[in-house]
């Protein structure tokens, strides 16, 4: 049986050994940033409907990219001047944007408005940044995430012209390298992100690696 959350003890079952087989590893609590940010130090991230509870999610396998690994294609390192790059300019716009573009499975956005709140309240405590790309000085694409120690924790990305959230992304690894950035927890798999040098550990790899980072000393 999945575990329902105390709504006033911000505290979660490990994901070690209480996991369903689906990645799901309880329901209910709310999003304020302390509960937000304990889920994603281990290894937990916030994933649902309109109409339910809120499930916390720690799947197996994990897709993780180490930033070493990331393979920038000739194709698209020949378009990485076609956009302005920016941090953190307009993170709002990129997360109501991103919450236009639905998950498999889900029949409408999984970023609900109190899921955009939440972000919003990481936003501004420093936790939560936007990659953003610009063409003549419009957003056409970027994606936003969550930074834990030295490790960046994607949600999602968006692309209104093609190529933008990929060389947002092509920006992102670049800024992570440079600041002493360890990985990229790109959660569950896809094939786009797979072409680009992720890899599917184990979850309990995966949250091995997560604890050698969550303490570095970085910033974004």
């Amino acid at each position: 049986m999945i575990p329902e959350l105390n709504r006033y003890e911000q505290k979660f079952p490990n994901p070690r050994k209480h996991t369903s087989p689906e990645g799901i590893l309880a329901f209910g609590g709310d999003l304020v940033p302390s509960r937000l940010m304990m889920a994603y130090r281990n290894g937990i991230f916030p994933w649902y409907s309109a109409g339910d509870p809120i499930l916390w999610w720690s799947p197996d396998p994990r897709l993780v990219l180490n930033l070493e690994d990331f393979k920038l294609r000739k194709s698209l390192k020949k378009k990485l001047d076609k956009f302005e790059i920016k941090i953190d300019k307009n993170f709002e716009a990129v997360l109501r944007r991103c919450g236009s573009v639905f998950r498999a499975g889900q029949k409408g956005s999984w970023l609900l408005p109190e899921m955009i709140d939440a972000y919003m309240d990481l936003h501004a405590l420093g936790y939560a940044h936007s990659i953003e790309a610009y063409q003549d000085d419009k957003l056409v694409g970027g994606l936003y995430g969550v930074v834990v120690g030295g490790a960046f924790c994607g949600e999602s990305m968006f692309a209104d012209v093609t190529d933008a959230s990929k060389v947002a992304f092509a920006f992102l690894i670049e800024h992570l390298t440079e600041r002493g950035f360890s990985f990229i927890d790109a959660q569950v798999p896809t094939e786009h992100l797979k072409s680009l040098g992720a890899v599917e550990i184990s979850r309990d790899d995966f949250l091995d690696k997560l604890e050698k980072v969550i303490y570095d000393d970085v910033f974004f």
